[in-house]
């Protein structure tokens, strides 16, 4: 992936992520469609039958155990809702149509796609209890043929949906089901590594450092070089959190993307008070807190680490960190009295209309 995001770029990024959508909604639609068909088309016999099969029985209908506490589910909540709109690869998209007008009808098409395929993960969950728990297949199976129905599926319990794709349609489908995980892992670390080179290459250096004054060669070859350094770092961060559970760890970069990109976004399109210096330093207090918290947490700092006691108490730092940001970029807009941060009050008004209307909005520019 770092030699295919510093080769093929955008183009190739967007075309990788497109297939992906195509496939994994396909294969979704049909594993769904398989699972409900075994109950004919009826979800309260899946329901019945999984709270049959399951150990926990009539527990699984209540919230899941991701979360112990309230401050924990409050937390992820937050994450989940609001860390979505600040996640870098989805942000880069904006920057791929030609107007505000497009934008909003892309936005609008995906996010129904995104509502059809979160339908599509319940009956695919409830479907994995029902076809796989009581099939020693697809166990680790003692000698004496007793197995933990929760934790020892083979491949560990993100293979749930992997395994489901060979109990609904067989082995041809398992392969399938198997490229398209894999695809969707390829899609997410080309949009990843991409949005993190051209952070680094067109926003860091070409806009602060050299203040706008770089060949755009060089820029694409920055971009190029930090692809492979952000690359390098990623495969050593999925070595040290090898064995944590995926849905955590999406947990947790929502937590980041919650508490660093979307409360300047939200304060910078709806505060007419906000400046770009109250952006800059809330921004980074949240993205600190987020990372720190999430560094500090039970799940990191003792699961991960081998210490003993955890520094910070929860999981999911998204409640807090949100809250220092939130309260920074206030805090720091209200205290900046340059004439720069004048100017930036005076336009609001001129910009608020302009992102809510899109008139006034100038050509999309080569980035």
């Amino acid at each position: 992936m770092i030699v295919y995001v510093a080769f093929g770029g955008m183009v190739a990024t967007t075309w990788v992520q497109i297939i992906k959508a195509g496939l994994l909604l396909v294969g979704a639609t049909f594993m769904a469609l398989m699972v409900l068909a075994t109950f004919g088309f009826s979800t309260e016999a899946m329901f019945r039958a999984a709270v049959d099969i399951h150990p926990k029985h009539a527990a699984i209908m209540a919230p899941g155990g991701l979360v112990s506490d309230p401050i924990s589910a409050i937390s992820l909540g937050l994450a989940l809702m609001f860390g979505t709109a600040g996640l870098p690869h989805i942000l880069m998209r904006f920057f791929t149509v030609a107007d505000a007008k497009a934008a909003r009808k892309s936005v609008f098409y995906a996010t129904g796609f995104i509502g059809y395929f979160y339908i599509l993960t319940f009956i695919i969950g409830f479907g994995a209890i029902t076809l796989l728990m009581n099939d020693p297949t697809y166990f680790k199976v003692a000698a004496d043929g007793a197995y933990n129905k929760i934790t020892d599926i083979l491949g560990g319990t993100n293979m749930a949906a992997i395994h489901l794709g060979n109990a609904v349609g067989g082995s041809l489908f398992l392969g399938f089901i198997s490229a398209v995980a894999f695809a969707t892992i390829l899609a997410v670390v080309t949009g990843l590594t991409l949005a993190g080179a051209s952070a680094v290459s067109h926003d860091l250096y070409a806009s602060v450092i050299a203040k706008g004054k770089v060949a755009e060669d060089k820029e694409v070859r920055l971009s190029k070089l930090a692809a492979i350094v952000i690359g390098i770092v990623a495969i050593m961060l999925g070595y040290i959190f090898e064995n944590q559970n995926v849905a955590f760890m999406v947990g947790l970069a929502f937590a980041v993307a919650a508490s660093c990109n979307f409360p300047v976004l939200l304060m910078s399109v709806f505060w007419k008070g906000t400046t770009s210096r109250g952006a800059l330093i809330g921004g980074f207090l949240g993205l600190i807190s987020a990372v720190v918290m999430v560094v500090l947490s039970p799940a990191v700092w003792v699961k991960t680490f081998g210490f003993k006691t955890a520094l910070f108490p929860y999981d999911n730092p998204a409640l807090f960190s949100m809250a220092i940001a939130f309260v920074s970029i206030w805090l720091f807009s209200k205290v900046d009295a340059s004439a720069r941060a004048r100017a930036e009050r005076e336009a609001f008004e001129a910009q608020y209309v302009r992102s809510e209307t899109g008139i006034g909005a100038a050509e999309a520019l080569a980035h």
